[in-house]
């Protein structure tokens, strides 16, 4: 079909992939930094047109036929009428709607509330709250916004040179806070809640749809948020799970239906192919090693990871509740981290460092058991961040989840997925691909990791942490 790009605007710079178009081989790539000092919580969105331009300079996009675009997820850009933004993109987890997302879940009427309305209970990151904030804090450009798009769906509407209809696609929708995975379709009812007012939304369009053609007749897929653009471009389906290792923990999986949860805990999103992709997220997951290493007075992770491996599954019977931050899964906002098991022969260094990493993964685990208890199956776990390339978490990963574990090479997962949802929408605007199936690209090199033999000896372990959080905890997933 010949050569594809793929596009994803992160918070911090622009990445663009150029793919051959049936195999998905990346042939080319550019990069550039956004033009705005660290990660603040207001952009002018003209920053990610001035990166993605420098990113595709010296004839990058030559020869390209289609683009796919994928950009950070919770970036709201309000519009006036004109289609002038109204003030700077609000992006980012946005500590200053905080109490904005507890007003709007009061006025709904609570967690549950939302949760059958939309798939999910409002935090501070996302659009419908930062709307709430807007409207409660800066009433005059509240007022005067008219149109409400995404990063990405601002973006594909500059690249198609700004016509009069907009568009965004499933998995972005299903990020805001007003649209149902469920249901399909928008509940305006909560756009006026939180704005005061309504607005112009973007049309939802399918997965293999263009959003347009410029008129130097280079096609525009739909576009989607970042983490349904890695997942694409991971090219994981059912039966596979996706943890990612950051400060913060996710887990999510895909799923063949909505997950409707009335504890708040599975947010309900719409992946980039039709499906569905539940997350779950824990506030502590690096934090905590992070944290055990400054403890041990060690200036790095891969120091405490070998250090991790003097000691054996278990930690000598060491156990720590890595609720460091509070807690979102199990929902203990209010708690703080849990050392047990200390005895003479546990209080060495190494177990202390093994204990992090497995009340670490073992957090992540409660999570992926949450997925499971709805119906989830989880058959291959994919790892990924760079602590997952620890030689300590890929020792303890396999048998505390009870599934192989895939530890992808670092690649642009993003950007490629961006790409392969522009192939597809070529292939379908071509007559060679079915709507419903996306092109079968090769997937990832990866490390692939079996529980094998240490499978009883990890479920042990899991054990000895869940009844400790039980009894320090009892009840918190009830």
């Amino acid at each position: 079909m010949g050569i594809v790009a793929g596009l994803d605007s992160s918070p911090e710079f622009t990445r663009i992939v150029v793919c051959d178009a049936d195999t998905g081989a990346v042939l080319k790539q550019g990069y550039a930094p956004h033009p705005v000092e660290g990660r603040p919580s207001d952009v002018d969105p003209q920053a990610w047109l001035l990166s993605l331009g420098e990113a595709a300079g010296g004839g990058l996009l030559e020869g390209v036929q289609a683009i796919g675009v994928s950009s950070q997820q919770n970036a709201v850009v309000p519009l006036d009428a004109q289609g002038n933004t109204v003030r700077p993109a609000m992006v980012g987890g946005d500590k200053r709607a905080q109490v904005a997302a507890a007003d709007l879940v009061d006025a709904l009427g609570g967690r549950e509330a939302w949760a059958q309305a939309v798939g999910c209970v409002p935090q501070a990151a996302q659009p419908v709250t930062k709307l709430r904030w807007l409207n409660k804090t800066e009433p005059d450009a509240a007022l005067r916004t008219a149109v409400l798009l995404q990063a990405h769906d601002w973006l594909v509407w500059q690249l198609l040179g700004r016509p009069v209809r907009r568009t965004t696609d499933r998995g972005g929708a299903s990020g805001t806070g007003y649209w149902s995975a469920a249901t399909g379709a928008y509940r305006a009812d909560l756009v006026e809640l939180a704005l005061g007012h309504q607005a112009m939304l973007p049309e939802v369009i399918g997965p293999s749809d263009a959003a347009g053609t410029t008129p130097e007749g280079l096609l525009i897929s739909a576009g989607t948020g970042e983490t349904m653009a890695a997942a694409f471009g991971l090219g994981i389906g059912l039966g596979d799970a996706v943890v990612s290792l950051g400060a913060s923990g996710s887990v999510m999986a895909v799923h063949p239906e909505a997950l409707v949860d009335n504890t708040g805990m599975i947010t309900s999103l719409a992946d980039a192919t039709g499906m569905h992709l539940p997350v779950v997220t824990t506030l502590n997951a690096v934090r905590t090693l992070r944290g055990a290493a400054e403890m041990l007075g060690l200036g790095d992770l891969e120091s405490l990871s070998d250090l991790a491996m003097k000691s054996t599954p278990g930690a000598h019977g060491l156990v720590l509740l890595p609720y460091l931050e509070g807690e979102r899964t199990p929902n203990l906002p209010h708690t703080a981290g849990t050392l047990t098991g200390l005895r003479r022969e546990s209080m060495k260094p190494e177990h202390l460092a093994r204990a992090a990493f497995e009340g670490m993964l073992c957090g992540l685990a409660d999570a992926l058991d949450v997925l499971r208890g709805r119906g989830v199956e989880v058959r291959r776990v994919f790892l990924l961040g760079a602590a997952a390339e620890l030689s300590a978490v890929q020792a303890a990963a396999p048998a505390l989840f009870g599934a192989q574990v895939v530890v992808p090479q670092p690649a642009d997962y993003a950007a490629i997925g961006a790409a392969r949802q522009a192939a597809w929408a070529l292939g379908v605007s071509q007559g060679t691909l079915d709507p419903r199936t996306p092109p079968m690209w090769q997937g990832p090199a990866a490390q692939v990791l079996e529980p094998g033999e240490e499978l009883a000896v990890g479920q042990a372990v899991r054990q000895q942490y869940v009844s400790v959080r039980e009894q320090t905890y009892p009840g918190a997933f009830r």
